[in-house]
């Protein structure tokens, strides 16, 4: 079905901003606990993931460098699922993983077809 082919351009970018932006969200979460709060202890692979999220999902949000940071945003979160949410059960829904194959999936979707228009890096 092509009845949407027309919005194309722009349902990509928008898309690249709301999980851009969303993403960015967790980081600040777990870096300074805005949003709901952080976890109760920073540890160096939290900082580490903290950062990717903030700096990745803010960098994909503006469009600027989108293809290399939504395929770390896109890394960060297979490890995620792996070490965290995978050792709980086979499937995303058993294990409360959907969220992170799902960012997973998304960002290397994003990784692949880059800034697209509304971007910063389209201007530059």
């Amino acid at each position: 079905m092509e009845f949407l082919a027309g919005f194309r351009a722009p349902i990509h970018a928008l898309t690249r901003m709301v999980v851009g932006l969303l993403f960015a969200m967790h980081g600040a979460q777990k870096l300074f606990g805005w949003f709901g709060g952080g976890p109760d202890e920073m540890n160096a692979m939290l900082w580490a993931a903290g950062t990717i999220e903030l700096v990745g999902g803010s960098l994909v949000a503006v469009g600027l460098f989108t293809s290399l940071a939504a395929f770390l945003c896109s890394g960060t979160m297979a490890v995620a699922y792996f070490t965290v949410h995978q050792p709980m059960g086979l499937l995303p829904i058993q294990n409360r993983g959907e969220l992170a194959a799902l960012y997973c999936w998304v960002f290397l979707w994003l990784a692949s077809t880059g800034d697209g228009v509304w971007s910063v890096g389209r201007r530059r």
